[in-house]
């Protein structure tokens, strides 16, 4: 199974890009599938997820500037991203499992499948 994300990129702050994570060996379409972020210096954070139900998750603080969609015929999740702040800096990596619930949809150690991340860098 491998995931690649990809779409980061060098942004001005108020800017947008779209993240993708395509699957290879694996269908999504049973899956939760989300994103964390680590900026350098710092911990892992849980960004947004989609589960197999179509439920998504956000983090409260990319509430109204970031929306996570799927396309499962191909095998993608999306992660569009508005309104970028420099703090948004960080590489951004996709996650999935199929034993993530919405009680565990944070945690990283759940999600049994990592892609390499993509780095997203907010210029002020």
């Amino acid at each position: 199974v491998q995931l690649q994300a990809f779409g980061g990129g060098l942004v001005q702050a108020g800017g947008s890009l779209r993240l993708s994570c395509a699957a290879s060996g694996r269908t999504f379409r049973s899956d939760t599938v989300g994103w964390f972020r680590q900026a350098p210096g710092k911990e892992r954070e849980f960004v947004s997820a989609i589960r197999w139900t179509g439920s998504t998750h956000y983090a409260d603080f990319v509430k109204g500037r970031f929306t996570i969609t799927r396309d499962n015929a191909k095998n993608t999740v999306y992660l569009q991203m508005s309104s970028l702040k420099p703090e948004d800096t960080a590489g951004y990596y996709c996650a999935a499992g199929d034993n993530v619930t919405s009680t565990t949809v944070t945690m990283s150690r759940i999600y049994q499948y990592w892609g390499q991340g993509t780095l997203v860098t907010v210029s002020s």
